[in-house]
């Protein structure tokens, strides 16, 4: 048996949108209408349980901003008690909770004044983390601000694909600038209010390799690991007191003078998730050992596939999980693991046919079944360990 370390957090993880159902005034309401969704805003408690009977004692979860502040500078009360019950339920069943306040949607009246564009944004979402912390803040230790900053920029303002649908590098670079300063910003303002917490991000990094370790393939590997990878970290190395690691991707850079979209599209797939991505567990263990330079505590605050058949999950877990416990053993300081996802759910423009929970959800009746799968991490996550090799 290979342990993992006393005191791993096991978990997993969902976001408000995807899962909450019932919100009408964000900016994916009016782009994607997500519906009832889960209803996981009514049925926390009876999810709860299942995290439970799972042996998980961690889970990550967003705060819905638009729900929170509806109208600028106007918190509803109502909202703020709710989530306050949420956290509760979690206390009360010796699971520890990850809040993240911004997970991509974004409240209509901020969109309506430029979004991540307004040279006031880092402000907005300052004040917004201030109200949330001020009610909630003794109930959480662990924040975590934004959520993969780099994917919201460039699906939002790069390739036009989520809302605002812009499609423009310098609106993309000026929205990654203010996300830094919200960060930043909300970093310090959470420690003046809540000396124990603990403050993060969640960054989606990539394992770049050279095609054939070709020269100008290592030269291009080491430019957009840098840009991908790390610039946003290194902006904010200082306002870190964790890293919250989100991975699910490798790509394998081969310079094609006549296709720049062929750059990355040299893996070998040799096995594909439901969205056509790549599984290769291997590459976590090299992400992670490049993120141990920045000498913080580690969090894999989302890993995992779509696999609506469950036919890899099981393999999926166990061969990333032996990966975390390789970079472990060479003294990289990771200390828990969520899943994503807890549930079936919306997975933003894919809709609701790519399935990545641990938990199948049917969107008809809402009904909750384990998947087998989700017995097998269940299992792991009571034993503190699995049997690699």
């Amino acid at each position: 048996m290979d342990k993992f370390p006393d005191g791993f957090l096991w978990g997993s993880a969902t976001s408000s949108y995807q899962a909450e159902g019932g919100i009408d005034n964000s900016d994916w309401s009016k782009f994607f209408d997500a519906g009832l969704s889960c209803d996981h805003y009514h049925r926390f408690e009876e999810d709860f349980d299942l995290l439970r009977k799972l042996g998980m004692n961690a889970y990550r979860f967003s705060l819905e901003w638009s729900r929170i502040e509806p109208e600028q500078g106007k918190f509803n009360s109502e909202e703020i008690e709710h989530y306050k019950e949420v956290l509760l339920a979690l206390r009360r069943k010796n699971i520890i909770p990850f809040v993240t306040l911004n997970h991509f949607t974004l409240p209509i009246w901020f969109t309506e004044k430029g979004g991540w564009l307004n040279s006031k944004s880092s402000g907005y979402f300052e004040k917004y983390t201030k109200e949330v912390v001020k009610r909630l803040g003794e109930y959480v230790t662990f924040w975590i601000t934004i959520n993969e900053p780099l994917v919201y920029a460039g699906n939002s303002y790069f390739s036009g694909k989520w809302p605002p649908q812009k499609k423009s590098f310098f609106s993309a670079a000026r929205a990654i600038r203010n996300l830094i300063k919200a960060h930043k910003k909300s970093y310090y303002s959470i420690h003046k209010l809540s000396s124990s917490a603990r403050v993060g991000i969640a960054k989606n990094n990539i394992f770049f390799e050279p095609y054939k370790n070709k020269v100008i393939n290592k030269v291009i590997v080491k430019v957009v690991d840098y840009f991908w990878n790390r610039y946003f970290l290194n902006a904010i190395q200082k306002e870190l007191d964790f890293l919250g690691l989100n991975y699910y991707f490798h790509n394998r850079i081969r310079f094609k003078f006549s296709s720049f979209k062929k750059w990355k599209n040299n893996n070998d797939n040799k096995k594909v998730t439901d969205t056509g991505w790549e599984i290769y567990p291997e590459g976590i263990y090299f992400v992670l050992k490049g993120l141990k330079e920045y000498r913080k505590p580690i969090y894999i605050t989302e890993n995992g596939l779509a696999d609506a058949k469950d036919r890899f999950r099981e393999d999926f877990i166990k061969d990333h999980l032996c990966n975390i416990h390789k970079a472990i053993r060479e003294e990289v300081d990771v200390r828990g693991y969520f899943h994503w996802s807890f549930m079936d759910n919306l997975e933003w423009d894919k809709g609701y046919g790519k399935k990545f929970g641990l938990i199948e959800i049917d969107f008809d009746t809402l009904e909750r079944k384990i998947r087998p799968s989700a017995n097998y991490y269940a299992k792991t996550c009571k034993e503190n360990g699995l049997i690699c090799g």
